[in-house]
């Protein structure tokens, strides 16, 4: 009996090296789901509670394993529901490919169940390619395409295989007019910028005496290249938040996140640079990097769509960047002057004094900061890191030390609820041997992590390293948009937006057969951390805070803290510890020089 087009598809990915397929049945693929039980479940059929998660964990193992994601969703609402997480891995450039069904071929046309336009609704989302298999001659060059241009141009990617094509006899496309054959191996390439604009980078970045580094995520696998050129020039080093885990934070120089939910330290080094140096980001608040004119710029990123942009830098170098920095290394000159590098050592030994005291100040009943910094010491040194959108981001944007082994990521920029747990669970299933830990707000939880809780409790067999640990920050308060509102509207909470229901998770974790802990008192945190820690399965650690504390941005001022202030106390909603026990003399703790500004 020959194989069928379903067939094919699974045996070719599996020749692609995909391991897994995160999605969710529906009757758009069945014909697939038949051949997931012809070949004994290879690639592994991850089942997910939603699509929308299958495409989050697609997602999350792309961005941990450096392989291509692969989702996988019936037609019609299938189809519609994994968009939010394709547009996760488009605007974070994460491989991913998304496999879906459609309406067989004699009903396209005719207004039938479930009949969507799949080429229009992925036109933009999956933009750099997008096909439908309409004969089992098509489909190896379409899926070969698909999943080479994903690792290629690192996107989303979609092949649409409409129901009743799944079920044919395959065939191979032969040597004959029309016929487009395939072949499978991908090869590696490494872009390379010309000699002439690395010797005119390597004069900027000579030049400088205040040099700053900006990595993102495309530094990621030029770590040693970028410390070296760093301790050359002298320079400080921060980090766009998807590249957070670039660099190890116990080195010096290295001055954490940048941005709002940034360090000072990160400010300042850009605030008092004269040259800049962007290596694989496209962080795109421009406020946040030197006065335009003020620094010199030099910029490496192997799209070179994406170069050129956010400020304007004289040399643009369009290139792999280990491959680039190995060549522009050499040119640079040693020897120069060590104010500079040991102010920016001070500013950031300074920072985390700020934070420390930050961190241990009362709350009411418990200070999020404080949360993040006592798990902070008790990383394992292979542990793997999410966090959900929303004011967790923030604590884990500053309170977590990023060490040489350790992986972390977010939505960074769609910035998107509801990643945290999904990205976890992608992670396990990327390095099944390494804890995860997912940072989640009450109301990413209740979004998305609740129902993503089932998956985790159906798989954790799988798993050789079995902690799983969710940390939700109970609250009851959609809290980083209520923030916002204070500090850019300055208006009070507006609470039939912004208030949630409260939830028992750590009794609902128990309800599934996992470990659930509930932390009402400061004093407990850090036991309830090691507690997690030490288990043998997935945690979820329910930790009751403040919404009263502020994340408050690296530049702000006395004079916004203030506006504020009395914008909360506007409103007689808040009832925060912090307005009770004296606010206003309270804050200057979490001014960003730990009150040294107020006029």
């Amino acid at each position: 009996m020959g194989s069928k087009v379903s067939d094919h598809v699974l045996q070719r990915l599996r020749e692609w090296g995909v391991d897994q397929v995160f999605g969710y049945p529906g009757d758009g693929i069945n014909g697939l789901l038949a051949a997931w039980g012809r070949s004994d479940n290879q690639p592994r059929f991850v089942q997910s509670r939603h699509e929308e998660m299958s495409a989050f964990q697609a997602v999350g193992y792309a961005k941990f394993s450096g392989r291509l994601g692969v989702c996988a969703a019936t037609s019609g609402p299938g189809a519609i529901h994994l968009l939010n997480g394709l547009y996760d891995a488009k605007l974070d450039h994460v491989p991913v490919l998304a496999i879906v069904g459609q309406t067989h071929r004699t009903a396209m046309g005719g207004s039938y169940q479930q009949e969507v336009d799949l080429h229009t609704l992925y036109k933009d989302v999956a933009s750099e390619f997008v096909e439908t298999v309409t004969v089992p001659e098509q489909l190896p060059n379409v899926l070969d395409r698909a999943i080479r241009t994903a690792y290629a141009r690192r996107c989303p990617t979609a092949v649409i295989i409409p129901g009743d094509v799944q079920e044919l006899d395959y065939s191979a496309p032969t040597h004959a007019f029309k016929m487009v054959p395939s072949s499978l191996d991908r090869g590696s390439w490494t872009a390379v910028p010309s000699e002439e604009s690395v010797r005119r980078a390597a004069e900027v970045l000579n030049s400088g005496d205040k040099v700053a580094i900006l990595v993102g995520q495309g530094a990621a696998g030029a770590r040693h290249e970028v410390e070296t050129l760093a301790e050359l020039l002298g320079a400080g080093v921060a980090k766009a938040l998807l590249g957070k885990d670039v660099l190890s934070d116990e080195l010096p120089y290295v001055t954490g996140s940048i941005g709002l939910l940034g360090t000072r330290p990160s400010y300042e080094l850009m605030r008092d640079c004269d040259t800049l140096l962007t290596i694989g980001s496209s962080f795109p608040y421009s406020q946040f990097l030197p006065e335009f004119g003020k620094a010199r710029g030099v910029q490496i990123d192997i799209d070179p769509h994406m170069i050129g942009m956010r400020y304007p830098y004289e040399v643009n170098l369009a290139g792999d960047a280990k491959a680039t920095l190995e060549r522009l290394i050499p040119l640079i000159e040693d020897g120069r002057g060590r104010e500079w590098y040991d102010t920016v050592c001070a500013n950031v030994t300074r920072w985390r004094d700020t934070m420390e005291r930050r961190a241990a100040l009362d709350a009411d009943p418990i200070n999020p900061e404080y949360v993040a910094a006592a798990l902070d010491p008790l990383l394992p040194p292979n542990a793997i890191v999410t966090s959900d959108s929303g004011s967790t981001a923030n604590w884990y944007a500053r309170h977590l030390t990023m060490r040489e082994d350790m992986r972390g990521s977010l939505s960074g920029t769609l910035a998107t609820m509801g990643c945290g747990v999904p990205y976890a669970i992608g992670a396990k299933f990327a390095h099944p041997e390494r804890p995860v830990v997912a940072l989640v707000g009450d109301g990413a939880m209740q979004m998305n992590g609740m129902a993503e809780l089932i998956t985790a409790a159906k798989y954790r067999e799988l798993w050789a390293d079995p902690r799983l640990i969710v940390a939700v920050w109970n609250n009851r308060d959609l809290n980083q948009v209520t923030w916002e509102m204070r500090a850019m509207e300055g208006a009070p909470s507006f609470l039939p937006s912004q208030e949630l229901p409260d939830v028992r998770y750590a009794d609902f974790a128990r309800s599934l057969g996992l470990t659930g802990i509930r932390v009402e008192k400061p004093e407990d945190v850090e036991g309830a951390w090691r507690t997690a820690l030490a288990a043998d399965g997935p945690v979820v650690l329910e930790f009751l805070t403040d919404p009263a504390v502020p994340p408050v941005p690296p530049h702000a001022s006395w004079d916004q803290l203030e506006a504020t202030v009395a914008a909360i106390l506007k409103g007689d909603a808040d009832r925060g510890s912090m307005v009770k026990q004296g606010f206003k003399s309270k804050m200057q703790e979490f001014l960003p020089g730990g009150g040294r500004e107020k006029k």
